[in-house]
């Protein structure tokens, strides 16, 4: 459990130096989710996980480019591992799994917009920004079974109606889209945007 944006920053610092001591090299990770939020402050809540959306490597030619993080890489998953156990952390504290989300595409922009943050010598974090992030927690709210979570930091991201209606736009680019057309409106009208949910 990370009871505050303290206690993230000593397992992340924590992580970095665990990546150190097994030799690895820089590793970047993309975070959303309740670490992301608390960390840039947003929100003032306990968490439980940081949530990985992707890595980003370097091409031949220096670029960044986003890699859709499957699993963890081995340096990082033993890492995990030993911080683990150092903070009493649950099993799968740092996971992969809105890394799906990757599949139909980020937000336009997104990594002109997140906010970076280098913890010791051997971990980069590229916290989602405020937009990007309502574009996730408005889908999160929808897919996850912590529904009443996602949506009280929707609505602490106090978003306007043109930033809900860009996040709808985001969603509905699924194919499975109509699926959660209904269930969209319902939500939108629910927490006060019913103008938005009128246009779908």
């Amino acid at each position: 459990m990370f009871e505050n944006k303290d206690k993230i920053e000593s397992v992340l610092m924590a992580l970095s130096e665990q990546l150190e001591a097994e030799g690895a090299s820089t590793i970047e990770l993309v975070v959303c989710g309740g670490v992301a939020l608390n960390i840039l402050g947003y929100v003032k809540r306990p968490t439980v996980d940081v949530d990985i959306v992707a890595f980003i490597k370097k091409n031949k030619d220096g670029v960044d480019s986003l890699v859709k993080a499957d699993s963890l890489m081995p340096e990082l998953k033993a890492a995990a591992e030993k911080v683990k156990k150092d903070f009493d952390l649950k099993e799968d504290w740092l996971n992969v799994s809105p890394a799906s989300v990757l599949d139909f595409g980020f937000p336009d922009g997104l990594m002109k917009r997140v906010q970076v943050r280098k913890y010791g010598g051997s971990l980069i974090i590229h916290f989602l920004g405020r937009y990007d992030q309502i574009h996730f927690k408005l889908y999160a709210a929808l897919t996850s079974e912590r529904r009443i979570i996602h949506v009280g930091d929707l609505l602490a991201l106090n978003p306007t109606k043109n930033e809900i209606y860009d996040a709808v736009q985001w969603i509905m680019t699924r194919e499975t889209a109509l699926v959660y057309k209904q269930a969209l409106c319902d939500l939108l009208k629910q927490i006060g945007y019913k103008d938005v949910a009128d246009k779908i």
